[in-house]
């Protein structure tokens, strides 16, 4: 686990020197004459999930992501994705399996340079998941008296489950290449609606992540994209 930490620090702060290193070089470049803004479709993929799964073999997922710009700094973005995860907790042994859709927006509130498109932006996201969660074993909390706790193994499957959330994004997105964009973020989430099983909570939901006090979470991604041209429009 320190060693996943790790990893992501560093992708992090590679992320945010590369921001730096790409204004640094709009700057030597804003002299001149005509700067075209890109519009079009950038597409890609969160590169986190497979680190994950690389370092814990209880979890598999993949999650794509898309954004366009509609409106000078407005952008619309959707992220599509998959999970499934086995999560050991003190009493209980469970699986979670589903899939999942995010949309929103973001908007841009950094002001670029000549000739470049990065980010620094704030957004929002509507979350929609279906899953099943699997019961596959618990110990019953008998602390404090004479008896043995024991393990049951039942693997008890509760399909049709759902769940509906918001959440708030905080993030960045640097073009390290010719339309090739490095991006992290940091969500806040609130579930708004959820069907749950009888006698058993959501404690894990795909997309939503870990399910805390007061039914919050929070969450985090680091994106590899590529920006497909559609127009150009002269600033």
């Amino acid at each position: 686990m320190k060693l996943l930490i790790m990893k992501q620090q560093l992708i992090f702060l590679f992320i945010i020197s590369s921001f730096f290193v790409s204004q640094i070089s709009a700057q030597e470049k804003k002299d001149s004459i005509v700067v075209k803004q890109q519009y079009g479709l950038r597409i890609g993929a969160d590169i986190s999930k497979p680190a994950i799964a690389f370092f814990d073999n209880n979890f598999t997922g993949i999650e794509l992501v898309a954004d366009a710009r509609v409106y000078k700094n407005y952008f619309a973005a959707v992220e599509l994705g998959y999970e499934n995860k086995t999560t050991n907790e003190e009493y209980l042994n469970f699986t979670s399996n589903g899939s999942y859709i995010k949309v929103g927006f973001n908007y841009n509130a950094y002001k670029n340079w000549a000739g470049m498109q990065n980010e620094i932006y704030v957004g929002f996201r509507y979350g929609l998941g279906f899953f099943t969660q699997t019961l596959n074993s618990y110990t019953p909390n008998i602390k404090g008296t004479f008896f043995i706790p024991e393990t049951n193994e039942i693997n008890s499957e509760y399909s049709n489950l759902s769940a509906q959330w918001a959440a708030l994004v905080f993030g960045l997105k640097v073009e390290t290449f010719n339309n090739v964009y490095l991006g992290a973020s940091v969500s806040f989430k609130r579930i708004m609606n959820t069907k749950e099983p009888e006698n058993f909570k959501n404690l894990y939901i795909p997309g939503f992540n870990r399910v805390y006090l007061n039914n919050m979470g929070f969450g985090f991604n680091y994106t590899i994209s590529y920006l497909i041209p559609l127009i150009k429009k002269v600033k």
